[in-house]
């Protein structure tokens, strides 16, 4: 599912909201949890699960098409831990 699908699902479920409202609502919700990451906060929903950042070390890496070492800058990425709820649902056939 992507974003512009997540809108028109809850603009159908929520008739007595616009789907302009509805869009405004989902970018403001991700526009927090994105400005929480950045922080370096963590970001929790109950039975779904919690995103946080992580901090990857610079490194040697290789370049697949040539072989050549390459140097990797340290970067930050976005790591999730799903939820127990999720994780019985998922594996619930």
């Amino acid at each position: 599912m992507i974003k512009s699908e997540l809108i028109a699902k809850l603009a159908s479920e929520n008739p007595h909201l616009t789907q302009r409202d509805v869009e405004r609502v989902v970018s403001v919700i991700l526009d927090s949890m994105t400005e929480a990451l950045e922080s370096g906060g963590r970001v929790e929903l109950r039975g779904f699960g919690a995103f946080s950042v992580r901090a990857r070390p610079a490194r040697a890496g290789r370049n697949p098409r040539t072989g050549d070492t390459v140097a990797v800058k340290a970067k930050r990425v976005p790591f999730f831990k799903s939820g127990k709820e999720l994780r019985e649902r998922l594996n619930a056939l």
